[in-house]
């Protein structure tokens, strides 16, 4: 695979600089335009951003110069790929005027996902979907597109559903979820409202992922995406823990199933080939038969981070069945999930040339 220059955008923040750690030694994206705010453009990469990971900010993207969020009149140094972690607000501004410019904006904002003609992906459940962006008007215009991942609460959870929606269907869905911190960015939830403390309210959450499971289960038809039909209900909730979302499900299937066959569906889950794609897990969904886990501080990074861990599969006495499952909310659920959105962009020859 020919190795392509990308851009980020938002990259001195929380998901900014996890696309910075993964991208740095990826086989097939380079760094070579990173874009921040006002305030930040003009400012080397190491004196802009607050570098919170636990790798050494990179030291060639630490030199880097921030450029101003805006595409340019001419800008020929413009890469064509680019990877967004914006806010919703300043994301609806920007990502259109990226596509305009001919750039693939592959986006981790909420700003588009449920917009009619853009593809919400998760590959290993509905790759096809990536051709909603041939009915982008921009597509024809510019050669430019949005591509845009999930809520990271979503993210996990769709991956645990896919398989169990393939084989029995699903009809209704209960799920809470204890949310890490750091899905709320930098600096996120104040410390004195955390520590100690569960936080029962995260704005907007329940309703993007009762919005969003929908569409990315749906039935794509070739210009649209026909909704899955079940009924979700979401509890949202933000706790003490700084990386890993834990959920709790209750799960109604429309076709009856025993315990030996809904494990037998997530066990052999493998939609995608990991040696094709660099970010994909060779296990997307991970069972685990010990009676207290998924846990975050031993589960997390299972699957690279990219992987959901599933436990406690028992039966429900409201609904069907019930299991607990656990993802990584800025790998699998933010810029890993971009990451992984572009590699198959890129296998399918749909990301577009730099400038000559």
């Amino acid at each position: 695979m020919e190795r392509r220059r990308v851009g980020i955008l938002g990259a001195t923040g929380t998901v900014g600089q996890r696309f910075v750690q993964l991208l740095e030694r990826h086989p097939w994206f380079e760094v070579a335009w990173l874009a921040a705010s006002d305030r930040s453009a003009g400012k080397t990469y190491r004196d802009a951003c607050a570098w919170k990971l636990d790798t050494p900010m990179p030291q060639r993207v630490a030199d880097m110069v921030l450029q101003p969020n805006t595409p340019g009149a001419s800008e020929t140094d413009l890469p064509r790929i680019i990877f967004a972690a914006l806010d919703a607000d300043v994301a609806r501004d920007l990502e259109p005027r990226f596509a305009a410019a001919g750039c693939a904006v592959i986006s981790n904002s909420s700003a588009f996902r449920m917009a009619a003609d853009v593809p919400l992906v998760i590959p290993e459940v509905n790759g096809d979907h990536l051709g909603l962006i041939e009915s982008q008007a921009v597509r024809g215009q510019s050669g430019g597109f949005i591509v845009t991942n999930p809520n990271c609460s979503a993210i996990g959870l769709v991956l645990a559903l896919k398989p169990l929606e393939q084989r029995f269907g699903i009809e209704s869905m209960f799920v809470s979820t204890m949310q890490a911190v750091s899905g709320a960015g930098y600096p996120g939830v104040a410390s004195l409202d955390i520590l100690g403390n569960v936080v029962p309210f995260i704005r907007n959450e329940e309703e993007k992922m009762q919005e969003e499971i929908g569409k990315l289960l749906g039935r794509y038809t070739g210009s649209a995406v026909e909704s899955l039909p079940a009924k979700v209900s979401a509890h949202c909730n933000r706790v003490a823990v700084v990386e890993g979302h834990t959920e709790c499900v209750s799960i109604k299937l429309r076709t009856p199933a025993t315990h030996e066959q809904i494990l037998d569906a997530w066990q052999s889950f493998r939609p995608l080939d990991g040696k094709q794609f660099p970010s994909a897990p060779d296990c997307p969904v991970i069972y685990t038969g010990a009676a207290d886990r998924p846990q975050p501080r031993l589960d997390v990074n299972a699957g690279g981070g990219m992987s959901t861990t599933v436990g406690r599969l028992r039966p429900c006495t409201l609904l069907d069945w019930k299991f607990v499952l656990l993802s990584h909310n800025t790998l699998r659920g933010a810029a890993g999930a971009a990451v992984l959105n572009a590699e198959v962009l890129a296998r399918s020859g749909k990301l577009p040339k730099d400038a000559a």
